[in-house]
């Protein structure tokens, strides 16, 4: 059964008076092609800003509805940013180097200094432990990763939607990049792409 976010993490933290509690999150690591996204978010303590019991899990929601919160969460945050890895470093470090990269990078890039991070599944490499409290499935538990997940979410979307004016016939704008089934045909059809992830075994879709 799935969760519903809440603010039960960040409240261990808010009860102590520490405030800038953030989420971080990622985007686009399983994907095929492009590149990968992470977000960080401070919510604010007060919690006073509207649409927050519909705020979840980016993969739960609808695209209009992550587009209607991303306006929000971006509005009513305290701050937040998101770092984008592109496609040579992929290739060139791996994606789990990459993903963590983009995390690291979302945090640090925050215009305020986060006390404490909560994130989703795994700590974030250089930065300690002690400030970090990993959550697995953390985006359907914590509201400040799911709005992570859903600023990311968006922004990447739209990034594939640019690289498919350029790339059209692989249809990146439809599957942002991932495996479905007409991405893998269309890359039997035409080939990789310079987007295209070489870190991954796609040859086998060939």
């Amino acid at each position: 059964m799935r969760s519903t976010p809440t603010f039960q993490y960040e409240q261990k933290f808010w009860k102590n008076g520490l405030v800038y509690i953030a989420g971080a999150d990622e985007v686009g690591k399983g994907a095929f092609a492009g590149p990968v996204v992470a977000a960080c978010v401070i919510l604010p303590a007060d919690k006073s800003f509207l649409s927050l019991e519909k705020i979840n899990d980016s993969k739960l929601l609808s695209a209009k509805q992550r587009e209607e919160l991303d306006l929000v969460i971006k509005a009513n945050a305290v701050c937040y940013n998101i770092a984008t890895i592109e496609i040579d470093v992929i290739n060139e470090k791996g994606i789990g180097i990459a993903t963590d990269m983009a995390l690291y990078e979302a945090v640090m890039g925050l215009p305020a200094l986060a006390q404490h991070i909560l994130v989703d599944a795994f700590y974030i490499k250089n930065i300690p432990q002690i400030l970090q409290t990993p959550i697995i499935k953390g985006d359907q538990k914590s509201y400040s990763i799911a709005a992570a997940s859903i600023i990311a979410k968006v922004y990447r979307d739209k990034l594939m939607t640019e690289l498919d004016k350029e790339y059209g016939k692989y249809q990146f704008g439809k599957h942002k990049g991932y495996g479905t089934l007409t991405h893998r045909k269309l890359i039997k059809q035409f080939g990789l792409s310079p987007i295209h992830r070489t870190s991954f075994n796609l040859q086998k879709f060939l």
